[in-house]
């Protein structure tokens, strides 16, 4: 497969998807400059993500990717729940307000979702993308007979090997450098924390699916060594953050900006499974030895949100879901189009 000519991309560029940060507009002028667009639907619903297709295709008629979250749906744990809740207590304090009386699931998770699988197939995009797993085999063979190529983001061989097996036609290796969620299939499972470089050239020898490198790439040098190691794109989260077409709040665009960028942490405590963040008042929380077990995702989410509004209601935008990879110092707060052909045009530069 020629990945480049099947999506007709003239650079060898995927915006990562970023939940919460990534907005139609961001998606629409990174198609429209050459690039891979991604739309991320993993935290909203039918409906929410039908018209942010709409606003999306009203934007663009180039291809682009939707991207799904396919976690397990977790069980409530009442007694581990209260423990966690009670632990933040103190926290919200500080802001004059009360956690949530108790946990809720607040993302549904792709995998047996049949309205949100309806609403990928209406759409028939040119690339659906999948985060922490892989959905069923009846939902990948209905994709694939929609014309999509599937890409399947993935830590390890392992879990490469059971993407090939599931019908998946390109790899993300996201390292351990990422910024957001940490894509393993088991949360709890031991994690060989394979970085960018090596996770890539891995995989690239392994040679049974094309690769596309993930993690602290933010310029045209990057994308380059991407490339040298044998992956057919790069895909860039963090770099598109400072955009002024992303999501992100005042608050998160002048921590990028900051000293914290060169101090990001991997952490569970802001969502219930493993993210790198930018160094912040919720990743110094999270470091705490006194605190119980985390709850399981997206449940923990639901306090974590919780605490970041009632820290933004007073002022304090140190509690956000503020996530970065390591790369962050290197961020550029560029239109998106604009960043696009500065990255194209320096990695242009670096061809013999």
């Amino acid at each position: 497969m020629d990945f480049l000519a099947r999506l007709q991309l003239s650079v060898p560029l995927i915006q990562a998807p970023m939940a919460g940060t990534s907005t139609p507009a961001l998606a629409a002028q990174v198609c429209e400059a050459g690039a891979l667009g991604s739309l991320a639907l993993g935290a909203i619903g039918p409906e929410a993500a039908r018209q942010q297709i709409a606003q999306l295709r009203s934007q663009t008629a180039r291809p682009f990717n939707l991207n799904l979250f396919v976690h397990e749906t977790p069980r409530p744990d009442p007694a581990g729940e209260q423990a966690w809740l009670e632990a933040l207590a103190p926290t919200f304090a500080l802001y004059g307000a009360q956690p949530p009386t108790a946990l809720e699931t607040i993302y549904e998770s792709f995998a047996g979702n049949a309205a949100m699988v309806d609403v990928v197939l209406e759409a028939r995009p040119a690339v659906v993308s999948f985060h922490f797993g892989l959905p069923e085999a009846a939902t990948i063979d209905a994709l694939k007979r929609a014309g999509c190529l599937l890409l399947g983001s993935v830590t390890s061989l392992a879990e490469a090997e059971l993407s090939r097996s599931a019908g998946i036609d390109v790899l993300v290796a996201q390292g351990w450098e990422a910024g957001g969620h940490r894509g393993m299939f088991t949360p709890d499972a031991p994690d060989d924390r394979l970085g960018t470089c090596a996770l890539t050239r891995l995989l690239v020898s392994w040679g049974k699916l094309p690769v596309i490198a993930a993690g602290g790439i933010m310029d045209g040098r990057g994308i380059r060594a991407a490339l040298d190691l044998g992956a057919v794109a790069a895909q860039l989260g963090t770099a598109f953050v400072a955009c002024p077409e992303s999501n992100a709040d005042d608050g998160y665009r002048a921590l990028l900006a900051s000293d914290a960028a060169w101090h990001t942490v991997m952490t569970r405590a802001i969502s219930g499974r493993p993210a790198r963040c930018l160094a912040n008042r919720f990743t110094e929380l999270g470091q705490r030895a006194d605190l119980p077990p985390v709850p399981a995702y997206p449940r923990t989410y639901h306090a974590g949100k919780a605490l970041n509004a009632a820290a933004l209601s007073q002022g304090e935008a140190l509690f956000g879901a503020q996530w970065a990879g390591q790369g962050a110092p290197l961020s550029r707060a560029l239109p998106a189009a604009q960043l696009v052909a500065l990255l194209a045009a320096e990695l242009s530069s670096t061809r013999p």
